[in-house]
């Protein structure tokens, strides 16, 4: 071997070892929750919608009965969560409303909600085994992190519907990857994406105290008509890892 060819293999060496330093995020604690090999700490009622292609987690959305969505074996109470995400591609035009700050929807002069057709796809992270309470992915103007069951639901209190209103658009391009890191103590969730704060500190009344995280199965194509529905879960995850507070 010529000193060339050692050093083209010290320096590819050194780019897997970087590679896989940087899957697992910063500080001590982690426990990783995805093995890149398999499904194993997972379960689903759709397990022909989900696989690890590549080691990540690949969603090829289908409709059918059931939740279909992936859970974790797992139960979190207190925690930190990172988990890293892309959509593959999006499904189709669909409608989106042009959300205000305080959580509201801009309405036209008949009362009837504006909205905007643009690409999308669709998919969530579930907390603590309570699908309203999900850290929305998806392609909205006002971008992802957003609790949509909670910022939805009239009978919130006015701060928390706008508490879980993202502060801010951090999301990349369709295709590349972001990174949540979404933090649950006691009632309060924070989420930070791509490094910008989305939301902060707000309270998710009635959250339960303990419970496992599910990746979203949104949509799906047809099988029968061969169709998407404009919102599908075109998306994989990887390197997914959580850090109990105070000593989980």
């Amino acid at each position: 071997m010529t000193m060339k060819h050692v050093g083209v293999l010290a320096l590819a060496m050194g780019l897997v070892v970087g590679m896989t330093a940087a899957a697992q995020p910063e500080g001590e604690g982690w426990v990783s929750m995805f093995n890149g090999e398999d499904l194993t700490g997972w379960r689903t009622e759709a397990p022909e919608d989900w696989s690890v292609v590549d080691g990540v987690i690949d969603c090829d959305p289908t409709i059918g009965p059931g939740d279909r969505s992936l859970w974790s074996e797992e139960s979190l109470s207190d925690f930190e969560l990172h988990v890293e995400w892309r959509f593959k591609e999006t499904s189709g035009d669909y409608p989106m409303p042009v959300v205000f700050p305080d959580g509201s929807h801009a309405v036209d002069d008949d009362g009837n909600v504006v909205t905007i057709m643009r690409p999308n796809a669709d998919s969530g992270i579930f907390l603590r085994g309570l699908p309203k309470a999900q850290v929305n992915i998806w392609c909205w103007p006002i971008g992802s992190g957003e609790v949509y069951g909670y910022r939805m639901d009239a009978n919130m209190p006015a701060e928390v519907r706008a508490g879980v209103t993202p502060l801010g658009n951090a999301d990349k391009p369709v295709g590349e990857w972001n990174t949540f890191l979404i933090t649950m103590n006691g009632d309060n969730l924070t989420v930070v994406l791509n490094g910008v704060r989305v939301i902060d500190d707000v309270p998710l009344p009635d959250v339960p105290a303990e419970g496992p995280i599910a990746l979203q199965h949104h949509g799906g194509l047809n099988p029968e008509t061969g169709e998407r529905t404009g919102a599908d879960s075109l998306i994989e995850f990887r390197n997914i890892y959580y850090r109990p507070i105070d000593g989980e």
